[in-house]
Formats: C-alpha cells, structure tokens, sequence
C-alpha cells in the first residue's frame, strides 16, 4: 500500500488499507437523457466482484478531496466510482436538482454491469452528496444496500426555510460558492478568501430577488426558484423525499452536528427509520454544517457502516452517540433520541432574570427592530465561516437584544433533547420574526451560544408564541449561567423580516417596529429545556 495514503489513514483514525487501488479517470457515463456525466474509478486490485461505493458530487473529484475519500475506499476493499453531477466539472447539462434521482440511477444501474461488481452498492457524502442519496433512493435501486447520510435532510426546503424565514446567508454564500468553484486553484483561493467582503453587499440588497447579480455578477435560476417558491409547492415537493421514509428498508447512517443547519431534519427522519425497526444509526458530533472534524468521522462512520451492511462484517458500535459538549465534552450512548427527560420551565423575570420559578407581577420589557440595521448573526448555524459557537457579548450589548440570565448554578445541569421558547410577545407590526437563542455564560462572562431557532410571525399570530431552538446535548457547569436572548432576526444568517408584508422575493419597503416582551403571571413567557431524569 502507499506509505503516504496509509499514514493519512492512520492519522485520520481509518481502520487500515487492505488492497492496491486501480484508477480509471475521466470515464464518461451517459445520463437517461444522453448527456454525459464524467466519472472516476477506484477500483480495489484485484478487480474481483465485491461491493461499490457511489459518490456523486457537485463539487469536482479533485485527488485532495473526494477522489482522496474515494481512494480511502478502495483501500479498503470497495470499488469506488465518484461522478461530477450535471453541470459541474466537465458533466454536460447545467445543474439539476430534479434530474439526480434519475442520474444517479443510471450509475448505480451501470455499475452492477460491470465485471468487477458483485451488485451491491452503498452510498456516501455529506451535505449535497447526500441530497443525491435520497434523490438515487426515491427510485428504489434493488443494488443499494447501505446509505451513509451526512449533514443533509431528505427535504431541501425546510433548511432554506426554518421557522419560515429565509436562509440567504446559506443561499447567497452556496450560489457564490458554486460560481467560483471550477475557477483555477489560485484564483478559486482568491474568491475564497475575498467571499465575505463580496456577499456583505448582496445581503443588505433588495430586493432580495437580484441579489444574486450583486453577489455573483449574473441571475443564479436556483437562488430565484428558492426565493419565489415557498415551501410546499410543486417546486420542492419533487425535490421532498421524506415519503420514502415510510417504506426505506436499506440500512442508514446518519451523522450531524449541532451546528448544522440540517440538524432537526435528519433527527426527524431518523427517528421515523428507528420507530419503524430499520437498521439504523446516529452520530451527532460538536460540529458546524461543513467542519472538516465531521466530515471525517463521516467518513469512519461510513466505512464501519459498509463494513456490516456491505460486507455482513461484525457488528457496528452503539446505534445512537452523541457528543455532550460543555466544558468538558464527552460522548455518550443513548438508548433513544431523544432521551428521557423532563422538560423543565425556566421563566423570565423582572430584572432580566431567568429561573425555574414563575414570575412575579411586573412590567414588560421592549425593543425596537428596525430592518434599516437589521440584528447582525453571530455564530450560529449557517454555511459561512460565521457559524458554530461565538462569543456573544458584542451583540448581547446591543439595544435589540434582550437577555435574560439564570443565577450561577449550584451544580452541573444537563440539557439533552429538542428546546423551545415560549414568548408571550406583542410587536407593533403584524409581520415580525422572533429569534431566541440559548447561550452559556461562564464566569468570566464570556457568552457562548448553544442552539437557538428562529420563527416568522404573520397577522394574527397568537400567545404564546413558540419558538423552536435547534435540539442540543450540553452540559452547563456549575458557577456558570444560563442565557435567553430575545430579538427580531439574525441577519445575514435569515433574510430580515422588512415589516411591510411585501412578497419575500421583491419587498423593499423597510418598517421599524416595537416589541414588548411580558413576564408575569398572566403572561408567563419561558425557556423549556429538556433535563436529565
């Protein structure tokens, strides 16, 4: 075996290669509808029947990344074939979400014919790569054996919608992504680098409809149809495979992060697999949506999880781990997700407090939106490098922030499962969003986010008003505090919410608003937090 790629290996906690690596490039396949789809081979030596791996990939089959994970296969005892998806990196045709279901059929159906497969597949890939999992297993493919999910849900909507506010952090940073990636190396390092500086005018632009000429220069057509077509439409219910679920038989790997914008979505639908008695697993990690540290346990993962359903190896570890973070973060077996747990109020007090005990009579707190300077994101869950956990007390300092802050703990308190605010909260426009988030106050003050949700509020939205938060597993230490912010948005991690009711796609009139937040005991607004039994 090659000395580097098994040190490589070794370093990345990979189970050791077992076989030399035959490699075919640039093979061209033809899609249903004749449009070629450019594809590499690794295949394990000797070329005996055994099982394959597909990747089918958006974002090229360089040797540094995909084709190495390719590679890593291979070694390993898998035929690999890695393929560019329509439109990107030679393939013919432009990008078509609709089309990868069909795509990805042909090669699964053109890798069984092949004298070197013993015809049976798994599938692996992170985020989009897996979007064209789902997309390959809604055509019921009798080869597929084995899927690895990563960091994706079987419905691409509700991470472009959560809450029913708009992504455009995600949608502006994946168009302009997706715009420079086949540039050179250099001058893809340069757009890289200059990114943020590049998109900060896109993101203040309206309307949001031609924001993508600002960001990348031309119409992006998929930035627009994500923009125009609300969840629930024909648009997205071609691309909304959850249906799939209620007859998925093939074995299923999931692995997210707590930090991932996909994250309550591939817990749902792993949590329907598991109810049914599917084989499944769940791995969630400390890990942001493209965090190089989860995508390679994804990678582990997948290969123990081929080991078992490709290669009926001995059996795999703990169905559901989970990463426990906090100060001292450690991995934990659960039984089920989510574990039992009383769901325990935390309520807001007069004075900015926050406690188990319900409020006293009290005068409500306010602040006022103003979409013209619209509450900045700060860490979070969101494609850009501005994601995961960051220290909060710049925007906490903010007029449009409220907060709310627990004593010191007397002890250790953990919160394991799905989170949720729910506000008693009156705003002087009848459209509004409300963003809550929980945060980790340690003793030096230092403010740290843990989840947090967001929710889009129409005329006639009743109290309390529930806001879901991401789901989390965190240890909050003793000495330490927990925190509650309150605000109107997260800009540009969600599209401001402009107060004038406009189409989400053209608006430009921009409406200031007051929000009153109550706390007493008519109007009893809390934090309920999943804790321990």
């Amino acid at each position: 075996m090659p000395v580097v790629s098994a040190a490589i290996g070794r370093l990345l906690g990979l189970p050791p290669p077992t076989h030399r690596v035959q490699r075919e490039l640039g093979v061209r396949l033809p899609a249903p509808d004749g449009v070629e789809l450019v594809t590499d081979l690794y295949l394990a030596r000797p070329l005996d029947p055994g099982p394959a791996v597909l990747i089918r990939s958006p974002y090229g089959r360089s040797r540094l990344v995909w084709g190495a994970f390719a590679g890593f296969f291979a070694e390993r005892g898998y035929h690999a074939v890695i393929q560019s998806c329509r439109g990107t990196f030679g393939s013919g045709g432009r990008l078509d979400f609709h089309a990868e279901g069909a795509d990805g059929r042909s090669a699964a159906d053109w890798i069984v014919g092949q004298r070197w497969s013993n015809g049976e597949i798994g599938t692996f890939g992170p985020s989009y790569l897996s979007f064209v999992q789902w997309a390959l297993a809604a055509t019921r493919p009798p080869q597929l054996k084995a899927m690895a999910i990563q960091i994706m849900s079987a419905d691409r909507s509700r991470s472009y919608y959560p809450g029913g506010a708009f992504a455009l952090d995600n949608a502006l940073t994946w168009s302009y992504l997706m715009a420079h990636q086949e540039a050179g190396r250099l001058e893809g390092l340069r757009a890289q680098a200059r990114s943020q500086r590049a998109l900060q005018p896109a993101f203040r632009h309206l309307p949001l409809l031609t924001a993508d000429e600002v960001a990348v220069g031309r119409p992006v057509p998929y930035y627009r149809d994500w923009l125009t077509h609300q969840p629930g439409d024909e648009f997205w219910r071609k691309l909304d495979f959850t249906d799939l679920l209620g007859g998925q038989t093939v074995p299923t790997s999931f692995v997210g992060g707590w930090y991932d914008y996909f994250l309550p979505y591939l817990l749902e639908e792993h949590g329907r697999l598991a109810a049914a008695g599917r084989p499944v697993q769940l791995v969630v990690g400390p890990w942001a949506h493209a965090n190089p540290q989860g995508l390679i346990a994804g990678l582990r993962e997948a290969l123990a999880w081929f080991e078992v359903h490709l290669k009926q190896g001995p059996g795999h570890a703990a169905p559901i781990r989970v990463n426990v973070m906090g100060a001292q973060p450690e991995w934990r077996e659960l039984a089920a997700w989510p574990p039992r747990a009383a769901q325990v109020a935390w309520h807001l007090q007069p004075g900015r407090g926050l406690a188990p005990e319900a409020p006293p009579a009290s005068e409500p707190d306010g602040f006022r939106y103003d979409p013209a300077d619209p509450t900045p994101a700060v860490g979070g869950t969101s494609l850009s490098a501005n994601s995961g956990p960051r220290d909060n007390r710049g925007l906490e300092a903010r007029p449009d922030v409220l907060t709310y802050t627990s004593a010191a703990l007397d002890t250790d308190l953990e919160v394991i499962g799905p989170v949720a605010a729910e506000l008693y909260l009156e705003s002087s426009t009848p459209h509004f969003d409300v963003f809550a988030r929980l945060c980790d106050v340690d003793p030096r003050g230092r403010s740290l986010n843990v989840c947090d949700g967001i929710l889009r509020c129409a005329p006639g939205a009743e109290n309390p008003i529930r806001v879901e938060l991401w789901p989390t597993a965190y240890r909050f230490r003793a000495g330490h505090r927990m925190r509650l912010q309150v605000s109107g948005g997260s800009h540009p991690r969600f599209a401001r919410n402009l107060g004038s009711g406009e189409p989400l796609a053209t608006g430009t009139k921009l409406l200031a608003s007051e929000r009153t937040v109550f706390h007493d005991p008519e109007r009893p607004s809390r934090l309920l937090l999943p804790t321990s039994l």
